[in-house]
């Protein structure tokens, strides 16, 4: 009997997990055992599709909010610790810029923020600038752009790292404006920097596209700086 429920299950593209749930349910009539397995079917599911949005999203290591503190950011009035936890931004389709010096913790509530987006049902991504950049002109020269093009904007939050760490060459600039003309007003962006505003020229070298691509990312966003020491160096083997 329960080989011949592995092919039925099979040819009826049931999840997989039936063939190990049923075994499992108490039976009192029809329509309870009817509703507690597709119940457990759904939660497998869901748990499954959670798994491989977590796997897509390209997080460097796994980030959460325990014990994480946000003692050292500068909130702006726009916005509550309460309302990031919950990912409304998301909702809102509003951005996120995070200011301030390496190893304050910018990357490290980027990504727990991503993982709660994820295990909220959303779609996220997380890239380096430069990591992002690199793969857009690798798809774009193996004639693959529109196909990973159309999988970063089918994102509903996605995470750019590392925001003018390194100079971009024009094509960069150019390619980093086609993805953010995108998620204005559609999706969300979490943006990592070191650099005031002012600066952003300085690495993206095209005014008009600076002006651009700052006008596209400030108009929904809220700055968060953080003004806390560097968590690295405070825990250093090399002191």
């Amino acid at each position: 009997m329960r080989d011949e429920i592995a092919r039925l299950q099979k040819k009826l593209r049931i999840n997989k997990a039936l063939i190990d749930i049923y075994p499992t349910l108490t039976y009192e009539n029809n329509e309870q055992f009817t509703h507690d397995l597709l119940k457990a079917l759904d939660e497998s599911r869901c748990a499954l599709a959670q798994q491989k949005r977590m796997k897509a999203a390209n997080f460097p290591i796994l980030k959460t909010l325990k014990n994480y503190s946000f003692e050292g950011i500068q909130m702006p009035e726009s916005i509550t610790i309460e309302d990031l936890i919950a990912v409304r931004f998301i909702e809102n389709k509003e951005n996120l810029v995070f200011y301030g010096n390496v190893g304050t913790g910018k990357t490290h509530l980027a990504i727990a923020l991503g993982v709660l987006a994820i295990q909220q049902g959303k779609k996220a991504q997380y890239f380096t600038l430069h990591e992002l950049i690199n793969k857009l002109v690798s798809a774009k020269e193996d004639g693959k752009y529109q196909t990973f093009f159309k999988k970063i904007i089918k994102n509903d939050l996605l995470i750019l790292d590392e925001w003018g760490y390194l100079p971009l060459h024009h094509e960069g600039a150019r390619l980093i404006y086609e993805v953010i003309s995108q998620f204005y007003e559609q999706k969300s962006l979490i943006l990592t920097t070191n650099l005031e505003f002012s600066h952003w020229k300085n690495f993206l070298f095209d005014e008009k596209l600076t002006i651009a691509i700052l006008d596209r990312i400030i108009h929904h966003s809220h700055l968060l700086v953080f003004n806390g020491s560097s968590y690295r160096k405070e825990h250093s083997l090399m002191k």
